[in-house]
């Protein structure tokens, strides 16, 4: 291989060989998603051509139509290639040195999360009545926290109830031509979680007679902006902000924080690999909370005389 080849080529190349059957699926297909974009804004650029000016331009051009977060996505695949490619002798220098990530101005985005009396109507409004549906899968979330791969893949053997646990062990891959289980996000996304005794009663009752080893909301090709439009719906009816399914998720996690549960407690709860990332995405909660802990703090020290 030699430094009159195409970027798109090379990259082409380089995630077939590093990155295919090496990550799951769903991931690859962001690279390959990244392979046409090159083809697409640069179809001529050559490794050779590859300076820290024109990898810049590859990334303003990418910029124009994307927010910074996936820019930021996209320079990471580039990147971790071109680093490759500066081992092997390809590039003389780091092209990616220094570059700068813009973006779009981010759109409107949907409510993050709920508080604890907008959950509660939107609870009091599902219909829980009429065997499995897609109310049985907002309340399901809403309680534990899952990811949406996870909730979809659950099956009637996940429930403990007994114990009053779920077992998260697979995720259902949607997104794939041929859906069906897969593994989860990471090793600690593997985890039980323990559930509150009216969630108990209400899955006992509705997978009593299911099949125990299929997902219990799977029936055929399941989309997520057809829930999400579901669950739109849903907020409009309750007359709430309108939140996404993963928002579900982050409300979750935002009321146990805000009823004084650990970090460490909400990290293992959500599957997260480290505190670290429970910290980043809740940052503002923790601040909040810790400044309620400085005025207690503030208000016991001054009572000691």
């Amino acid at each position: 291989m030699t430094s009159d080849i195409k970027l798109h080529r090379y990259f082409q190349d380089w995630m077939n060989l590093y990155k295919k059957d090496a990550v799951r699926e769903v991931t690859y297909r962001k690279y390959e998603m990244t392979y046409r974009q090159i083809v697409s804004l640069a179809p001529d650029l050559r490794m050779c051509e590859l300076s820290r000016l024109t990898y810049q331009k590859l990334l303003n051009d990418y910029a124009k139509t994307h927010e910074r977060q996936t820019v930021m996505d996209f320079h990471r695949h580039i990147k971790s290639s071109l680093i490759d490619a500066l081992e092997e002798g390809i590039l003389e220098r780091d092209p990616t040195r220094k570059a700068i990530i813009k973006g779009k101005k981010p759109g409107p985005h949907k409510t993050k999360f709920l508080n604890q009396h907008e959950v509660q109507l939107m609870l009091d409004s599902l219909s829980l009545d009429a065997g499995v549906n897609w109310d049985y899968f907002i309340l399901l979330i809403t309680k534990t926290g899952l990811r949406f791969s996870e909730a979809l893949a659950i099956t009637p053997n996940d429930f403990d109830f007994a114990r009053q646990t779920l077992n998260i062990n697979k995720t259902w891959d949607y997104k794939s031509r041929q859906a069906g289980f897969a593994p989860t996000k990471n090793f600690s996304s593997m985890r039980k979680i323990q559930l509150d005794w009216q969630t108990v009663i209400q899955f006992s009752q509705l997978t009593k007679e299911l099949s125990e080893d299929k997902p219990i909301f799977v029936r055929s090709k399941v989309y997520n902006d057809t829930i999400n439009h579901y669950l739109e719906r849903l907020c409009k009816k309750s007359g709430i902000p309108i939140i996404s399914v993963h928002g579900l998720r982050h409300t979750h996690a935002s009321l146990l924080l805000y009823a004084g549960v650990s970090i460490a407690s909400v990290a293992r709860r959500l599957g997260h690999s480290n505190m670290n990332t429970t910290q980043q995405t809740y940052l503002h909660i923790i601040q909040e909370l810790e400044n309620q802990d400085n005025n207690k703090v503030m208000k016991h020290l001054a009572s000691l005389v």
